[in-house]
């Protein structure tokens, strides 16, 4: 049987090479052609991002090949519903590119971390937010998408598992070690490409083979497996019947397997700490040129983001009818989406270690030192994803998606409170949030660790699982979870000494605007990190460096000359460039109005298969 399901034909074979040499030949040259060897260039691709590959890499970034296998797999199992995973996404894009964004962009930060550190002052709520959201990259993200692709790859091609693995990482590592964000960005766009024509021509030929959206409909409802005994027993009948609610988004708030509240809150809880807290994402819209090109490109990942309704969801549903062909092409999609969200993670998380973990072991450290030590974190992090794949290989039963999406809705809410409130509520302060952070960390470990001792169980072998820990479905609990966080911040909060306006222009919604100079909660470090960046530019300026130095700086992009030293006014006119976010009316009419159509396409998606 397996030898049916191997790529061994030519034809099959030469896309997949093609595909490998198009991707580092655009990784490649987007290695030589951006600026890497600085922070700003290397982590937020020099902040010149035009916004179409902004958009692109926002999708790609998302799209994992996790998301194929568990979003096709669920869908064959439970029907449409998972699609509103992707439609809500259409709504929160909107919120990040025009109330979230501006805000991170007048803080002047590249970590997430880093604005909760302005926002409030003090580390503590800053390292515990980077570790925290490194555990969860590996865990999830990572582990989930180097393991299904591989399992694909194993499937396809008949390579080890572990082979497989470390062709993937070392083909990823080279071009994201070396190119920093910019080249990430550039081939997350050709990988975008490669996922959306490569997913329409596999939906093509389902709907072809399959007789087209009536037919599908009809034969779905009928498709009931062949095999129906599991060991000795004998299965309950609504085990493998299609769900009669299988073309429906909003299903029954107290039976469904997605009811429609935590479809519309609890997932919108989900979407918000995802879609706008989320250093992946974030990051992409930071390194915008500007403020239009930022909008852009989350309207441009919006509308991108309809399409896996019909080209993962229906597809995975047609596979419950029959077995689709097409092997050499699926595999390159299976790739792309595999290697695209695989190098925004790697380059996310190496930002997120070097910029608000490693400044706190090395108080000053250069410029030079800063870029090594990211490169060194993400082989460090290559190494560990692959020695966590046994781990993952042996959640089996399916189960490993309902891991990674339970994991989420119990870690995400108490983040998506903290953000939400220190953008929206002026009189927010640390302990608040410190304690919300703590609160809600507590109440969704107690959750998710009774639920992996207990399993989750299935239709066949429900879980004994006790109804008031598990029975609550994880959106609804989401939801609680958000809530419990949010009315502790706000109490601790009004208990406390507030944060003087000083500290605070343009780093909450009400501020934004303000003229008035900040000072920073840590002001006085800050002075003292400058004074060392000078010294040690000083220093490195004077080493004569030998052939193999030079040869190393060349390849990590580090022996881009410095500049002249720039003076105090020219600093001041940078930081206030790189600061703004103000928009030329034309393109903000543009942007806006195209901003109103996304959400008008969202209301009436949901509405059309609710």
């Amino acid at each position: 049987m397996e030898s049916n399901i191997r790529i061994n034909n030519p034809a099959d074979i030469s896309v997949i090479v093609i595909y490998f040499l198009v991707v580092l030949a655009v990784g490649l040259w987007a290695m030589y052609s951006t600026n890497r060897g600085t922070v700003g260039g290397f982590f937020l691709a020099g902040r010149s991002m035009v916004w179409w590959p902004i958009g692109a890499s926002l999708f790609a970034s998302n799209i994992g090949s996790g998301h194929f296998v568990g979003i096709a797999g669920t869908a064959a199992a439970g029907g449409i519903a998972i699609g509103g995973y992707e439609w809500n996404a259409l709504i929160l894009v909107v919120v990040l590119g025009w109330l979230f964004v501006p805000i991170y962009v007048k803080a002047g930060v590249v970590t997430m971390p880093e604005y909760l550190r302005k926002r409030f002052g003090g580390k503590r709520i800053q390292v515990y937010l980077s570790v925290l959201s490194l555990i969860l990259y590996i865990f999830t993200k990572i582990s989930a998408d180097i393991f299904s692709g591989a399992v694909f790859i194993q499937l396809a091609i008949g390579l080890n598992l572990y082979l497989a693995i470390i062709i993937l990482l070392a083909i990823t590592a080279l071009y994201t070690i070396t190119g920093g964000l910019a080249a990430v960005i550039y081939t997350d766009t050709l990988q975008t490409f490669i996922m959306v024509v490569g997913s329409f021509i596999l939906m093509g030929f389902a709907f072809a083979e399959v007789g087209g959206y009536d037919a599908f409909m009809q034969k779905y409802m009928e498709a009931i497996p062949s095999n129906i005994s599991y060991g000795n027993t004998t299965i309950k009948a609504e085990c493998y019947t299609p769900r009669k609610d299988s073309f429906h988004i909003f299903r029954d708030a107290v039976t469904g397997d997605l009811p429609w509240p935590g479809l519309v809150f609890g997932l919108s809880i989900l979407a918000l700490w995802y879609w706008c807290t989320d250093q992946v994402i974030v990051q992409r819209c930071l390194s915008g040129k500007n403020m239009s090109h930022v909008k852009a490109g989350c309207i441009m990942c919006g509308y991108l983001k309809l399409l896996p309704m019909f080209i993962i969801v229906m597809p995975g549903m047609i596979s419950r009818i029959l077995y689709t062909g097409l092997r050499g092409l699926m595999l390159s999609v299976m790739l792309a989406s595999l290697m695209s969200s695989l190098t925004s993670i790697f380059n996310s998380a190496s930002t997120l270690f070097t910029m608000d973990i490693y400044t706190k072991i090395r108080s000053q450290p250069s410029e030079k030192e800063l870029m090594l030590a990211g490169r060194a974190f993400m082989l460090l992090l290559i190494g560990i994803s692959i020695a966590w794949v046994p781990v993952v290989q042996s959640a089996q039963n399916g189960q490993l998606f309902d891991y990674i999406q339970s994991i989420t809705s119990y870690l995400g809410p108490p983040i998506a409170a903290v953000f939400l409130l220190a953008i929206f509520c002026k009189r927010v302060n640390e302990q608040g949030a410190f304690w919300g952070l703590m609160v809600g960390l507590l109440a969704g470990l107690s959750r998710m660790i009774a639920e992996f001792a207990y399993g989750t169980g299935n239709c066949v072998n429900p879980s004994n699982c006790p109804f008031i820990i598990c029975g609550i479905h994880y959106l609804y609990f989401a939801m609680i979870l958000f809530g419990v966080t949010a009315i502790v911040i706000l109490a601790v909060s009004f208990m406390t000494k507030p944060i003087p306006d000083v500290h605070l222009y343009r780093l909450c919604w009400s501020l934004r605007n303000s003229k008035e100079e900040r000072i920073d909660l840590d002001a006085d470090e800050q002075d003292k990190a400058d004074e060392k960046d000078e010294e040690s530019v000083n220093e490195e300026s004077k080493e004569e460096l030998g052939c193999f130095r030079k040869a190393y700086n060349w390849f990590c992009g580090l022996d881009q000359q410095k500049g002249p030293k720039l003076s105090k006014e020219e600093e001041e006119a940078l930081k206030k460039k790189l600061t703004d976010t103000s928009e030329v009316p034309l393109w903000r009419n543009v942007v806006n109005i195209n901003g109103i159509i996304l959400l008008t396409v969202a209301v009436f998606c949901h509405a059309f298969f609710a």
